[in-house]
């Protein structure tokens, strides 16, 4: 490009020098308004889908946590869905972590941790991973690539690699890495603070 010449590079010329990342009306923009706007209410109904597990297990409010099973009533977000596996090589161990306080607290903490982060899109990459490997192991405790129970019933696995926590924990990672925090979210306030700035991992 010659000083004569009064092209931008966000326009293009459609022939790209060495190096030159080139974005051109007929190929699109890299992200586009909308296309952030898209991303932000994906990571805002994530965020949402982590807090109201959070909070049903903590108030029992009779979705999927009767209230009489609420955390705040001594029951156990653990014991129940780890005390009932019944497929893959971590069967044993899940019924020996089942209703264990320390795993109650880890996954309450993370659940409520991942979830504002989500919500205010901050620190979206530590959460990101923090979410992808709760959701890892809630994958190894379904165990999709089984058939058949420990008790010999039919699975009824819908898909026997990529299932819902898979999805969810890509989602986490493309949301991450894709600043989704910067629109309609904290994530430029938060990339602007004295501990953050410079350090792309807490972003």
């Amino acid at each position: 490009m010659t000083a004569e010449d009064p092209r931008t590079p966000a326009e293009g010329t459609g022939e790209p020098g060495r190096g030159a990342v080139v974005t051109t009306a007929a190929q699109g923009a890299v992200m586009t308004p909308a296309g952030s706007r898209a991303l932000a209410l994906l990571r805002l109904a994530l965020g949402f889908v982590f807090l109201w597990a959070f909070a049903d297990k903590t108030f029992g409010w009779g979705y999927a946590t009767p209230a009489e099973r609420a955390w705040i009533r001594g029951g156990s977000p653990t014991k129940g869905y780890l005390g009932r596996v019944e497929v893959g090589p971590l069967e044993s161990t899940f019924h020996a972590w089942a209703g264990a306080a320390w795993a109650d607290w880890l996954f309450m903490l993370g659940l409520v941790a991942v979830g504002v982060a989500f919500v205010a899109g901050v620190a979206l990459l530590p959460a990101a991973v923090a979410g992808a490997v709760m959701l890892a192991l809630m994958w190894m405790a379904e165990w999709p690539p089984a058939r058949h129970t420990s008790g010999g019933a039919p699975s009824m696995s819908t898909n026997p690699v990529v299932d819902y926590h898979a999805v969810y924990a890509l989602a986490l990672i493309a949301l991450a890495l894709t600043c989704s925090g910067d629109t309609w979210g904290l994530g430029r306030a938060w990339a602007r603070l004295p501990f953050v700035r410079g350090r792309r991992w807490l972003r």
